[in-house]
């Protein structure tokens, strides 16, 4: 099976796709991982990563970066759409991005938040992108369908769905 998760910002797409392959035991690949190198930059390797990565047989992924977006789509078989409240993934990633800064948590490749008063200065700080971006799920959903009609998309616009849903899955 191959699996991506989409959503907006912080709505807990890499958090539903571990539990996936938690559950199911289809390995997942985190795509922040694979787009970010040192400093934030993003990596010349990225998309021949993607490409690697939805070559093969059975995978989870998030349904992220514009670039991206078409490979992963041309070879999923399921897309799972997290569409829950912008209230919900709003504070979601609020508290993700204070708690990594608070924490100083080192994600891919050394990379740590900065500081979050740069909120007020840059324009893609990760909570203007999420201010800036928060619509963006509905049309990139539909042109996804239309393009692709084969391809299975469960919508989840609760905790609580999503909780039911995964219930649903089979396990390893």
């Amino acid at each position: 099976m191959r699996i991506a998760v989409a959503g907006v910002t912080g709505v807990g797409k890499t958090t539903l796709s571990r539990r996936i392959s938690e559950r199911t035991g289809i390995p997942h690949t985190e795509l922040d991982g694979l787009y970010h190198g040192p400093d934030w930059v993003p990596r010349d390797e990225f998309l021949d990563d993607v490409r690697r990565l939805v070559a093969g047989e059975a995978w989870v992924t998030e349904w992220g970066y514009s670039a991206a977006r078409p490979l992963i789509a041309a070879r999923a078989e399921l897309l799972v759409w997290l569409d829950l409240p912008w209230r919900t993934s709003f504070s979601r990633l609020l508290r993700r991005t204070v708690r990594r800064r608070r924490t100083r948590e080192v994600l891919w490749n050394g990379n740590v938040e900065g500081p979050f008063w740069r909120f007020l200065i840059d324009r893609d700080h990760i909570v203007r992108w999420s201010l800036r971006t928060r619509r963006k799920m509905p049309p990139l959903i539909a042109a996804v369908q239309a393009a692709h009609p084969g391809l299975s998309v469960v919508r989840l616009t609760t905790p609580a769905g999503v909780e039911a849903w995964l219930d649903t899955l089979p396990t390893r």
